[in-house]
């Protein structure tokens, strides 16, 4: 009960009244901020991603659900979906994952919803890139199987410790993936990937493809005669051979295939090998013919096809005093240079030339140059074509000229030995001197390369 009390007030009048009761205000009641809930959901396989109602759905079904409850907190879904369907956790190259962290550093994101943590990552590593993005941009992490919160230091350690199992179990799974896979590689039992060349999978079992276990075998042939991947290369890509995807052949995929024992009837797990359940293509004899040119060195199997392809000049150059020049190459760097030579030089004499040395490459170029632009000149077809007239030859100028311009196009096309040869068909002589190159072709020659075309154009009965 208030008691009265009496007395002055500051100006003397009687001051009277009761002591009044202290009044309670009703507090202020603040809306729940407002936060933008994620939802991410992954599937390791495409196992059942077709049906209607998929594992995808069944996790965003119970994390709307999650978030619905939390609705007096605040939560809103955010209405994005984030999908992962057919992509493992060990991985954060994933298309929705990316596209979830690019909201998240756009402010467009407060908290990611999981079912489980896996679904966001299996590994330690990464998931902790994952909750440094998080906390750089103040978004909460939540699973709905397994409560907690990263905001806390409790939070974390939970997470940490469910995230060491997670990747556990993982690297469980894969030790028991590869155990069933040695096992059964050491029964020869093919166990998937890339279908090699030459076989076809019929009931998870390689069978021979006919036509491409002839192609293997060609290959094997060819390469332990020619001992060059790199010439080899060049005749498949001429020829339009394919491998099974249809592309074609270079140097790296030609000894890729060459190293398959599976082409011997035998499977490879690491260093073991394993009689296979599948038929050979190749024998042993021609696998040894192979594998004895891989054993030589890299180097020395250049060197000897160098020496078997020759110069395209050789033979054909010489320096302004009349000094034949020979081909020869040196090596900087790993790097191969050809030149041409003054004999003189080579033997350590002074040539007496103002060029006495030229590298190879660009005055091949210039001699092949100028000879196409011979052959399809006006006058030197014209030439021809009365010089084989006059010879009793029935062909007109349009055949010719159409040769002659087939020609050009086929020249890129042709292996070394061959390009060689039609330039010594071709060529006269060739001088080097400060001015540039004068080339000397032979009439005779364009007119014995005009019946070689000819006869390859198809006419068989000339042909025979």
């Amino acid at each position: 009960m208030a008691r009265a009390t009496s007395g002055k007030n500051n100006d003397g009048t009687q001051k009277t009244g009761r002591k009044s009761a202290s009044i309670q205000r009703p507090r202020d009641r603040r809306l729940p901020v407002r936060k933008r809930c994620a939802v991410y959901t992954r599937k390791s396989t495409e196992e059942g991603l077709d049906m209607a109602f998929n594992s995808l759905d069944a996790q965003r079904e119970a994390c709307e659900a999650y978030i619905l409850s939390q609705r007096a907190e605040g939560w809103t879904l955010v209405p994005d979906y984030y999908d992962d369907g057919g992509i493992s956790g060990a991985t954060l190259e994933r298309p929705a994952l990316k596209r979830l962290i690019e909201d998240i550093e756009a402010g467009l994101v407060d908290v990611v919803v999981v079912y489980k943590i896996d679904r966001l990552s299996r590994s330690l590593m990464d998931f902790a890139r994952l909750v440094e993005v998080f906390d750089r941009h103040d978004v909460t992490f939540v699973s709905v199987t397994q409560s907690f919160n990263t905001t806390t230091s409790m939070g974390r350690l939970t997470l940490n410790i469910l995230l060491s199992f997670a990747q556990f179990e993982r690297e469980v799974i894969g030790e028991r993936i590869r155990d069933k896979i040695a096992a059964s590689k050491r029964r020869g039992m093919w166990t998937g990937g890339i279908v090699p060349l030459g076989y076809d999978v019929r009931d998870r079992k390689l069978v021979v493809n006919q036509e491409e276990a002839a192609k293997v075998r060609m290959i094997f042939e060819r390469f332990a005669k020619l001992g060059s991947a790199t010439l080899l290369a060049r005749e498949l890509i001429a020829e339009g051979v394919t491998n099974k995807q249809g592309k074609t052949f270079n140097k790296g995929s030609i000894y890729k295939l060459i190293s398959k024992r599976i082409y011997l009837g035998e499977i490879a797990y690491k260093t073991d090998i394993f009689p296979g359940e599948h038929e050979a293509i190749i024998d042993k004899a021609l696998w040894n013919r192979v594998h004895a040119i891989l054993k030589e060195s890299p180097r020395k199997r250049a060197n000897k096809n160098r020496a078997q392809t020759p110069a395209l000049l050789k033979g054909l150059i010489y320096s302004a005093c009349g000094q034949a020049m020979t081909p020869t190459h040196t090596r900087r760097r790993g790097r191969l240079y050809r030149y041409y030579v003054s004999t003189r030089v080579l033997k350590g004499e002074q040539s007496g030339d103002s060029v006495d040395r030229v590298p190879a490459a660009p005055v091949e170029a210039a001699v092949v140059d100028q000879m196409r632009a011979v052959l399809q000149s006006p006058e030197v077809i014209v030439d021809v074509w009365r010089t084989l007239r006059g010879e009793g030859h029935d062909i007109s100028e349009a055949e010719v000229r159409e040769s002659l311009v087939a020609f050009d196009d086929l020249w890129a096309e042709l292996f070394p030995a061959e390009q060689a040869r039609i330039v010594r068909l071709l060529v006269e002589r060739i001088e080097v001197d400060e001015d540039g190159l004068d080339i000397r072709l032979r009439t005779a020659g364009i007119r014995s390369l005009l019946e070689d075309l000819r006869i390859d154009e198809g006419c068989p009965e000339d042909a025979a």
